[in-house]
């Protein structure tokens, strides 16, 4: 039985290396890799350092978990030195730090996905299952696709803003821009009746009593994600 069975029957990983220096993250990720390949080969490594030298060791890894921030690495430097070391393997790279430059640019240099570490068991096996098909994954906020990828993943990532239903996200992001209902309206092609009844169920959810202090919390979360850029922007330079 193939060891990707439960996600796709015709691919064969026999062997998966795992990168993390976090020990709690790097044994829950082994245990769900074990589920969802059962029949693999799975080492892991707490630096790239140990990486390396566990392959050096005659470990061929078809596929490589490696996250950026490790204690022996500088920058993306350490995606470039792996990459040069396992030429075959495919790398995908889990980390809580990213910026759309920083993902294309790991995409560039030939990694075959990102996936922040915030991903549950069931979004991880989605990822998988693209990149053992041989797919490159990329996810929507990290797409250069015209999108406007920060507010989005603040809008993902926070804890309130992330139970918004998409139509109240849209609503949300229309009133930080200053529209009016009646403009939201036209272009939501709702009602205006409609529009209304969603801002009060998305005050209500954000438990905030009007559209200002709504547009408060949102740019305060949309400031706080942008304050994680530029330690992704720095391991551009190294």
């Amino acid at each position: 039985m193939s060891c990707a069975t439960q996600l796709v029957a015709e691919e064969d990983i026999s062997s998966i290396l795992i990168v993390d220096d976090h020990p709690l993250y790097l044994d829950a990720l082994e245990s769900a890799l074990t589920v969802m390949f059962p029949d693999c080969d799975i080492q892991k490594a707490r630096s790239l350092g140990e990486a390396i030298s566990v392959c050096a060791g005659r470990f061929d890894p078809q596929l490589v978990m490696f996250d950026l921030k490790l204690p022996d690495v500088s920058g993306i430097s350490g995606f470039r030195r792996l990459r040069a070391e396992l030429p075959s393997a495919r790398i995908l790279v889990i980390s809580s730090l990213a910026s759309v430059d920083l993902v294309q640019s790991l995409i560039g240099l030939g990694a075959s996905g990102f996936v922040p570490k915030d991903a549950s068991a069931k979004e991880l096996k989605g990822v998988l299952a693209e990149i053992v098909r041989g797919h490159i994954y990329v996810p929507k906020d990290y797409r250069t696709n015209g999108a406007a990828p920060r507010d989005n993943a603040t809008y993902a990532s926070h804890p309130v803003l992330s139970e918004l239903t998409p139509q109240q996200q849209r609503i949300m992001k229309l009133i930080c821009t200053g529209k009016p209902n009646k403009q939201i309206a036209y272009e939501l092609s709702l009602a205006e009746a409609t529009v209304k009844a969603h801002i009060t169920a998305l005050l209500r959810r954000l438990g905030v009593r009007n559209r200002t202090q709504a547009v408060v919390l949102v740019e305060g979360a949309v400031a706080r994600q942008a304050a994680n850029e530029p330690e992704a922007l720095a391991f551009l330079r190294n």
